[in-house]
């Protein structure tokens, strides 16, 4: 098992390196055994992780059109070859977490009706509006500043992951946990291009702001919405003769605030800090995580071994 506390001491006694070459790893999972409530015994904060399933795929794959459409923008060469090696990773991405939320809808528990809200989101409010010239332009760098907010609470939601010895000392399913660290650590690795796509084009502070309390405040709601789905669609059968389990358990705050005290969730606590960070006018994307921790995991990630071996017998 890819302890999360062993791995973070290890890799952050190492030096940061300067630069890390972004490239996608063609990773492959086995979700034939995966039980919904993958963290034994805690269905909430199963539930409250899952969410990222149902929201990732359309948000990573309107990431991947948008930073597409700006790649013209962008002047600088080794910021260009940056774009492209976050597109290939959130490509993946995407259709990683989509395999999620399709074996969620074959065993039962269907996703595709809040699915279909998060597509209706990014392709209808965020997507193209038949502009032309500087409006067009201008509706572009909008969505990158979105992105850009975005992307630091991903970054954030990445370390978290990756320095989360909770969710392995409470037995959690292993694919699902190298899943989840797999793309925690490219989400560390690449936290600062987002934010420079954003700088380059436009880069103004009261922009970044109100962009990010657009986008976070959507992503917050849209995270508890579908927390509530999830647990009240789950059809895992109940246990009466388990305390509590005569009856579908709610998603409530006082379950988010014990499971982000115990270390299964990255709670309200966590996320306002990232907040409250992300809004002073020096902030810096890079002091969110370690390059060295996410590459160091990347290097023993199971998932990600079978890519690269995969990738160097083509």
């Amino acid at each position: 098992m890819n302890k999360g506390s062993k791995g973070s001491k290890e890799s952050k006694r190492g030096h940061e390196p300067a630069k890390v070459a972004l490239h996608p790893r063609n990773v492959k999972f086995d979700w034939s055994r995966l039980p919904l409530v993958w963290i034994p015994g805690e269905a909430f904060a199963s539930h409250y992780v899952n969410v990222l399933h149902l929201l990732l795929p359309e948000g990573e794959r309107w990431f991947v059109k948008v930073f597409s459409e700006i790649l013209p923008l962008i002047e600088d060469d080794q910021l260009r070859e940056d774009v492209i090696g976050f597109i290939g990773q959130e490509g993946v991405h995407a259709a990683a977490h989509q395999e999620v939320q399709d074996y969620f809808t074959a065993n039962g528990l269907d996703v595709r009706p809040f699915a279909a809200e998060i597509e209706a989101l990014f392709r209808k409010i965020l997507g193209d509006r038949d502009l032309t010239g500087r409006a067009k332009e201008e509706w572009l760098i909008e969505r990158a500043a979105i992105i850009a907010g975005l992307e630091h609470l991903t970054a954030v939601l990445g370390n978290w992951v990756l320095n989360s010895p909770a969710l392995d000392e409470a037995g959690a399913d292993e694919t699902m946990l190298d899943l989840l660290r797999w793309h925690g650590a490219e989400e560390v690795e690449h936290r600062n291009v987002a934010y420079d796509v954003f700088q380059h084009v436009d880069g103004r502070y009261l922009r970044r702001v109100r962009s990010y309390l657009l986008g976070g405040t959507a992503l917050l709601v849209l995270w508890w919405r579908g927390a509530q789905y999830l647990m009240d669609h789950d059809p895992t059968p109940l246990d009466p003769a388990q305390p509590g389990q005569a009856k579908r358990s709610k998603a409530s705050l006082l379950k988010l605030i014990d499971a982000e005290r115990r270390g299964l969730v990255p709670g309200a606590v966590r996320i306002g800090w990232a907040t409250w960070k992300f809004f002073l006018p020096a902030y810096d994307p890079a002091k969110e995580g370690s390059t060295a921790q996410a590459v160091s995991y990347l290097a023993k990630s199971p998932a990600a071994l079978r890519a690269d071996a995969l990738a160097e017998g083509q």
